[in-house]
């Protein structure tokens, strides 16, 4: 090449590579759009709402954000091999500045915190201090850049379901309590309405905790309290439900049956346990809970709803409609509500005619068909084949119930019935209580002592039945009168304070 030609080459090709990065500079453009409009780009500004950190990375870094976040990712697995999850959080917090729609990540560090950095702490106090910070990271963190991803609603409401309202842990008693004071804190003496129009500068205060610490819409509260409720909003299985409703209305159709599952296995647990009772012992508060039997009536619907919009899922949920019936009969049943519990049998009977129980008193025989058994034989089953389970919840509930029975009997003047329910539900007790000895950790499932639960259901009787009752039962017992009786005439009044929306009844 010759010297004059060489010195015209170079610019030659300045000059023409000029308007070939234009071009692609305006293709590029238009290939975000298009991938921006069809929801295929993770790349997305952050806005100003995000930190400045993490708007930096984002934009300085570039395409080698995902190079950097995918060797903090294998690193991180190798830490989680090592059981070094202490370190792994502080990557994870890194892979998330730089990759804040890597949801997996959100959902890994979420998970480390609540249950495997957690259970490292012997102090329950610790233990929630990380629970805590698990759902933190979901609600106030992961939604922020993520507000329509269903796994991190399904996530967060897996907490509140499982990490808190389970028994699982050691110090779930310690979560159960510290959640409910709360949202005590926040709720107590309010309604919906005071929520979601705040007047008085205290009604403002709380709706603004509500809303900016806890993100909860007081309108969708109400809302989700319509639809399934009353609930109980001191209880984690309401969050749970709360959680999963609000993910349901932005994930498609492939990905709700995950989210339905948060919906009607909490709604079944906030029924068998969404009634919320404060015992106050000196200056301390605590919590027991018991069945929200309320709840049956809208719960029913829930399932049937569910089963209607997700035909290709109808066997799964019909199925966990069919044990949550089984349930609501046993449940009313115990509770001295025989007449609720024959007309929800023949219901359960017409929607499932092929539904059993096992009758572990014959364990060489067939299951039961529940259309065969009177209402009494088939709980009769039911409590047995729940006590061979060693469910916590469902023997607490039915030395209770068994308990309230017995209250009744007595008073009416049935001392044969009234003293036969008391030695069953003694029975019972013991009967768990030596099963669950053999237990490791039996300590975290043992019931309370027969004594306590004996006077926590004389006090939820002196609070639900006719005064008159409630005297003829003191007497025959020979203790005194209760020193708050409760308006005459029988109510059905729940034994804790009404949820916000609901009115205490007459």
């Amino acid at each position: 090449m010759s010297p004059s030609r060489s010195r015209l080459y170079k610019p030659a090709l300045v000059a023409a590579m000029i308007p070939l990065l234009a071009l692609s500079g305006m293709m590029q453009r238009r290939l975000n759009h298009d991938r921006l409009g069809m929801g295929i780009t993770r790349g997305e500004p952050l806005g100003n709402t995000a930190p400045p950190v993490l708007v930096f990375t984002t934009v300085a870094l570039g395409g080698f954000r995902g190079l950097i976040a995918n060797a903090l990712w294998v690193r991180a697995a190798d830490l989680q091999e090592q059981d070094k999850y202490f370190e792994k959080v502080q990557l994870a917090d890194w892979i998330t500045k730089l990759q804040p729609h890597f949801t997996t990540v959100w959902v890994h560090q979420a998970w480390d915190m609540a249950y495997n950095i957690s259970i490292k702490f012997s102090d329950p106090r610790d233990r929630w201090q990380w629970v805590q910070r698990g759902i933190e990271l979901l609600r106030d963190e992961a939604l922020k850049y993520n507000p329509d991803e269903p796994l991190i609603y399904r996530e967060l409401g897996w907490i509140f379901q499982h990490k808190i309202g389970q028994d699982l842990d050691d110090a779930h008693k310690y979560f159960k309590s510290e959640w409910a004071r709360e949202m005590d804190q926040v709720m107590a003496g309010t309604n919906y309405q005071t929520l979601i129009h705040p007047q008085t500068e205290d009604e403002k205060e709380r709706a603004r905790i509500l809303r900016e610490k806890y993100k909860l819409n007081p309108l969708h509260m109400k809302e989700v309290d319509d639809e399934y409720g009353p609930l109980e909003w001191r209880l984690p299985e309401s969050h749970a439900i709360y959680w999963a409703t609000l993910g349901l209305k932005r994930a498609k159709k492939e990905q709700q049956i995950t989210l339905r599952r948060e919906i009607y296995q909490p709604l079944q647990l906030a029924f068998q346990r969404g009634r919320l009772i404060e015992i106050n012992v000196g200056t301390n508060r605590q919590y027991q809970v018991g069945p929200n039997l309320a709840m049956i009536p809208k719960a029913n619907k829930a399932y049937e709803k569910s089963m209607e919009e997700d035909a290709e899922f109808r066997d799964h949920i019909a199925n966990a409609h069919k044990n949550f019936l089984k349930d609501a009969v046993y449940f009313l049943y115990t509770h001295n509500r025989h007449s609720e519990a024959e007309q929800w049998m023949r219901y359960l009977v017409k929607k499932y005619p092929d539904a059993t129980v096992y009758d572990v008193r014959n364990p060489s025989q067939p299951p039961q068909k529940i259309a065969d058994l009177t209402v009494d034989d088939y709980c009769v089953a039911k409590v047995t084949e729940d006590i061979s389970e060693t469910s916590r919840t469902r023997v607490q509930q039915a030395v209770e119930g068994f308990l309230l029975n017995s209250y009744f009997n007595l008073a009416v003047g049935e001392d044969d019935s009234g003293t036969g329910y008391s030695l069953l539900a003694e029975k019972i007790w013991a009967r768990y209580q030596n099963e669950i000895s053999r237990v490791k950790q039996s300590q975290r499932i043992a019931l309370p002592g027969y004594g306590e639960m004996k006077k926590e259901a004389l006090d939820l009787f002196d609070q639900n039945y006719d005064p008159d009752l409630v005297a003829r039962l003191h007497t025959k017992l020979g203790l005194p009168a209760p020193t708050n009786s409760p308006p005459a005439g029988p109510t059905n009044a729940p034994t804790s304070r009404p949820p916000p929306g609901s009115q205490p009844n007459p």
